[in-house]
């Protein structure tokens, strides 16, 4: 199979997938109002477990279909369908004015939550260490009362003021 044809059947069947969860969301509440005991005749139908089906409903039930952006995805909407609505709509268009990925979407929310500013640009950087190094940062972080993140950004932050300051 030639590679731009394997490509578009990912993408037809990432739009199936997608499509699916509201459809499943959607069939749940639409259950709930004619059928008591929906969720373990749904779990016998699809196979898939309590949670995920309540959160599959949960979503459908905060975007109704008028509400839904065809160009994000279920988890783009998922992402922000604990906010207050008038922050769904704000992420959700910056989402897709900018072509974010679902993981983009949740940097950004995560970082105005810590108080990034807006125009601060950011930056993701990867390391790569020995699991005993990570492990030992970790406990140092979690001594301290930190996430790891903080810790490591605090304590590079340190070493770049004294490195700076010629210590």
């Amino acid at each position: 199979m030639p590679l731009g044809v394997w490509e578009r059947l990912g993408r037809h069947i990432f739009v199936i997938s997608d499509a699916s969860a509201w459809w499943l969301g959607d069939w749940l509440i639409y259950g709930q109002h004619h059928y008591p005991d929906r969720y373990k005749r749904a779990i016998g139908a699809t196979s898939l477990d309590y949670q995920t089906l309540r959160n599959y409903a949960w979503i459908a039930r905060k975007f109704t279909p008028s509400r839904r952006r065809e160009n994000l995805s279920f988890q783009h909407h998922a992402e922000v369908a604990g906010l207050a609505e008038l922050d769904q709509e704000k992420w959700l268009a910056e989402a897709e004015a900018g072509g974010w990925s679902r993981n983009e979407l949740r940097r950004r929310i995560r970082g105005e939550a810590k108080g990034v500013r807006k125009s601060e640009e950011l930056t993701y950087l990867q390391l790569s260490v020995p699991t005993d190094r990570k492990q030992k940062w970790q406990l140092a972080a979690e001594g301290a009362g930190m996430g790891l993140q903080e810790w490591v950004e605090s304590n590079l932050d340190k070493a770049a003021v004294a490195a700076l300051e010629g210590r």
